[in-house]
């Protein structure tokens, strides 16, 4: 048997690209994947507009949804908001469209590396706090022995450029070893708006780091906009293909 995701993030609704989007639509009309999961970004400012539209676009669709809030769905306008309560409006949003997967192949953990404030400046880059992390651990450990793929799904990449560059994601680095060390296979990211699919190691254990781009118009280092098609089967098997605007899949 097999899994199979469609792999989206940094939709940013209010700069979202409607080709992108009609893409993903079609597509899923067509295939019916498993799951349809959104790794952040899902609105530009986090108003109440985009995110009506974000509820909009997402409740068409008759799969299970899945979601992680990025550094763009916290309130940018209304700062009262943002410092006591930031994902209420992420949290409606989820409730009025989230869905769950059930799977005998794999099992997605969530991992949150949002912060409402930072002590640098700006805001965009990812953290993982103790408690968030624990909270993963907690999660992954329950499914010790499970033979199913382990997927740990996440705004931020937890490791920067395989080239010695710093790493952005303050404790990524240690989460990512947590991570490898409690027997996740894969961490699926978004918010650098290029896609990767690498091999990365920590603690003697091996992680598969997973991004897809963007279906915004906020493109980066010339990646058009795209997601991901992941087909999964248990034992840590995943084989992914990679969409951009303008491809027709084989």
């Amino acid at each position: 048997m097999t899994t199979r995701l469609f792999h989206i993030s940094d939709v940013h609704f209010g700069v979202e690209d409607r080709h992108a989007l009609s893409m993903v639509e079609r597509a899923i009309a067509q295939e019916r994947p498993d799951a349809l999961v959104c790794t952040g970004d899902l609105t530009q400012r986090a108003t109440r507009q985009q995110y009506a539209d974000a509820a909009e676009w997402f409740s068409q669709f008759d799969v299970p949804v899945l979601l992680d809030p990025g550094n763009h769905d916290m309130p940018y306008y209304n700062l009262w908001e943002r410092f006591t309560d930031p994902y209420r409006r992420y949290r409606q949003l989820k409730q009025q469209v989230g869905g769950t997967l059930f799977s005998d192949d794999i099992v997605l953990v969530p991992l949150k590396t949002t912060v409402r404030a930072q002590r640098r400046f700006p805001w965009s880059d990812g953290v993982v706090l103790d408690d968030a992390l624990a909270e993963t651990i907690a999660h992954l450990l329950a499914f010790e022995g499970d033979p199913r793929t382990i997927i740990v799904t996440a705004h931020h990449p937890l490791l920067g450029p395989d080239d010695g560059s710093a790493n952005p994601t303050i404790g990524g680095a240690a989460a990512f070893e947590a991570i490898a060390k409690a027997g996740a296979h894969a961490v699926l990211t978004g918010h650098v708006h290029v896609p990767f699919d690498e091999v990365r190691s920590a603690g003697g254990r091996s992680v598969r780091m997973i991004g897809t781009g963007t279906l915004s118009t906020r493109l980066r280092k010339g990646a058009p906009p795209s997601y991901r098609v992941l087909t999964c089967e248990a034992g840590g098997v995943i084989a992914t293909e990679l969409r951009q605007a303008g491809t027709v899949p084989a």
